[in-house]
């Protein structure tokens, strides 16, 4: 269910604050951008086919290892589609940016004294470049990458692997995240509380997220 107001999260109820990346802080429209149309763009050049037919192959080919860590795994992908992943992503990384009221979002959190890790799915390759074009690392205390726990954030060994590493208040701890999936795994486990992002990508209309509470971004949590 959709809920804008700032009542969501009793922030005197916070210690911890796990906040994904892609689709949370950062526009999801960079990547929807890169793997649906640059990577399917170069694919077609390398193998003489057309765009239209290389998409087709390469969705199914997503749609494959989805919910899997390869899935986000830049070694992966270059080697099996035999594409330079990470030149590709340097050659637009002009693209990637913030969501609408995110910084604002994470200066309030560090004014108000909590702690604030940043945990994606995306690989550390990748992460080092989204972290050079916006600096999303300076506003959080903590990164961390599933590769380093060898599960996807929406498999259940991920967080008893993270959380072992950790050790916050499971109840004085809210996740903050635009995949029903992780979302479900985190709530299993005994996340206190958990939020959905529900336009993580800023091109397109706001989309409920099923059983979980959601707001449009991480702003409305604040405004």
């Amino acid at each position: 269910m959709k809920d804008s107001s700032k009542t969501i999260i009793s922030w005197d109820q916070v210690d911890t604050v796990l906040v994904d990346m892609d689709g949370t802080l950062l526009d999801l429209a960079f990547d929807n951008f890169f793997w649906r149309e640059v990577v399917p763009k170069e694919y077609a050049k390398q193998n003489g086919l057309s765009e239209n037919i290389a998409r087709e192959e390469l969705m199914s080919r997503y749609k494959a290892l989805q919910g899997r860590l390869e899935w986000y795994c830049i070694d992966y992908w270059t080697d099996d589609l035999n594409l330079d992943i990470r030149g590709l992503k340097h050659k637009y990384q002009s693209r990637i940016q913030f969501l609408p009221g995110a910084i604002e979002f994470l200066d309030y959190l560090r004014i108000s004294k909590k702690r604030v890790i940043l945990v994606t799915n995306a690989h550390p390759d990748t992460f080092a470049i989204k972290a050079q074009k916006t600096g999303v690392d300076k506003h959080v205390d903590a990164v961390f990458s599933s590769h380093e726990f060898e599960f996807p954030k929406e498999h259940k060994e991920f967080w008893p692997r993270f959380y072992a590493s950790q050790k916050f208040t499971l109840l004085r701890t809210v996740l903050i995240d635009d995949s029903a999936p992780v979302l479900e795994a985190a709530r299993d486990f005994g996340i206190g509380k958990t939020i959905a992002i529900s336009c993580p990508d800023s091109r397109f209309a706001s989309q409920e997220v099923a059983g979980f509470v959601s707001v449009e971004g991480v702003e409305k949590l604040i405004f």
